[in-house]
């Protein structure tokens, strides 16, 4: 009855944690739905924009293995945890104040924002992994997952509903309209996230410590899964990019090809990022609970499945194709998101876990930014040879998953 009761309490430290989750993507998803197009209209260039999103994502990534060794050191899980989603959150709606003409200001909050989100992730990772490793790691990051990604869904989804209802006033007054109202589910992530801290001091205890020391080495099977991971994201298209894309395309073919092509316009961008972060939570739960039956090869099917998108969003001039395309990027990012951190807890020990977190976040996301630069680059050279590179990289990445799930 005992051990019964600490299962259950570690599922309602997921739980919680999964709500925390979900109404702080609901508020910077939110703004990711709309922060390019809001940029522009505070003045900032195309390459302005660019540099910007790829600098917030390689500082998000590349300084969380520096997070990631500062909380192995103190032991400090929370206070990091807080301190990171003070920063991410708080950075949001303060993007209604920055003026109509506040562009640096406004990429200066954003690079803030995924400072925050550098601060956290190892921390958050690793005290998850904690009550994970008593429920089954792919089943709770896939839960947590799944839950980050209604927020996700839903984010976007009140921004257009915002957008709909408000129909006067200049452009810049309703863009700042809306980031004051993801101020609501950004108050509600610290509120429940202190309530979480509340109710679970020390989630470090869910985990037994382990009989005897033993120190993180980077073995030849996390550098295999390493190397496949960032081949993984090397070649994944940044979502910035699929939506560009789409934008130029398929809003310009409206009306021209059929009745359908009507169903892809400037007002409903937003949806189409929400309905990929649907296809995400529910391809979250499904490899997730797929890892923990058969470990790493899921996310090798996973990829296998999920990498074609690309021909499907940029080669066909189908908006069915383009619905396929973005769902199966939207099945490749809810694997990934799941599994991937699932297969760090079961790779590095937990004295470690923090760094090992970081090491593994911070090469996935150069790599991101690498990919996101050199795809982006293709695209205005030869839309053909960007698809190419793009799946050969993802596929190339499946021998490395099924080499390291032989060690």
């Amino acid at each position: 009855m005992k051990n019964k009761k600490h299962l259950s309490r570690a599922m309602l430290f997921i739980l919680l944690f999964g709500i925390v989750s979900l109404f702080s993507d609901m508020t910077h998803e939110g703004a990711a739905s709309i922060r390019g197009a809001y940029l522009s209209l505070l003045g900032a260039s195309a390459g302005v924009i660019g540099f910007v999103s790829g600098l917030g994502e390689l500082i998000g990534y590349s300084m969380r293995y520096v997070f990631g060794r500062l909380t192995d050191r103190t032991k400090q899980y929370w206070p990091m945890v807080i301190l990171g989603y003070v920063l991410d959150i708080a950075a949001v709606p303060a993007l209604a104040l920055v003026g109509e003409h506040g562009w640096i200001a406004a990429c200066l909050l954003l690079v803030i924002q995924r400072m925050g989100k550098a601060v956290k992730k190892p921390a958050k990772d690793t005290v998850m992994s904690f009550a994970a490793s008593q429920e089954g790691v792919g089943k709770s990051f896939a839960i947590q997952e799944a839950l980050d990604q209604i927020g996700a869904f839903l984010g976007p989804v009140l921004l257009y509903l915002v957008m709909l209802f408000r129909q006067e006033g200049s452009g810049f007054r309703a863009y700042a309209i809306c980031f004051a109202v993801l101020a609501v589910p950004g108050a509600l992530t610290l509120i429940l996230l202190l309530i979480t801290r509340s109710k679970f001091p020390n989630p470090e205890q869910f985990e037994p410590e382990p009989k005897e020391y033993i120190p993180f080495r980077l073995e030849k099977k996390f550098k295999l899964y390493m190397t496949g991971i960032s081949l993984f994201a090397f070649g994944f298209i940044d979502y910035s990019l699929v939506i560009m894309h789409v934008s130029r395309h398929f809003t310009d073919l409206a009306g021209k090809l059929s009745e359908t092509s009507a169903l892809v316009n400037s007002g409903t961008l937003p949806l189409l990022y929400a309905g990929a972060m649907l296809v995400d939570a529910v391809a979250a739960l499904v490899f997730g609970l797929l890892y923990d039956k058969k470990g790493v090869r899921a996310l090798a099917w996973s990829t296998l499945l999920s990498a074609p998108f690309a021909i499907f969003v940029f080669v066909f001039d189908s908006v069915p194709a383009l619905l396929l395309g973005v769902a199966l990027w939207g099945v490749g990012m809810g694997a990934q998101e799941s599994i991937l951190k699932a297969a760090v807890t079961k790779l590095v020990p937990k004295s470690s876990r923090a760094t090992g977190y970081g090491i593994f976040e911070c090469s996935f996301g150069l790599f991101w930014f690498l990919g996101s630069w050199l795809l982006g680059v293709l695209y205005d050279v030869s839309i053909p040879a960007m698809v190419i590179l793009s799946v050969a990289a993802q596929v190339a990445a499946v021998p490395l998953y099924l080499a390291s799930a032989k060690r």
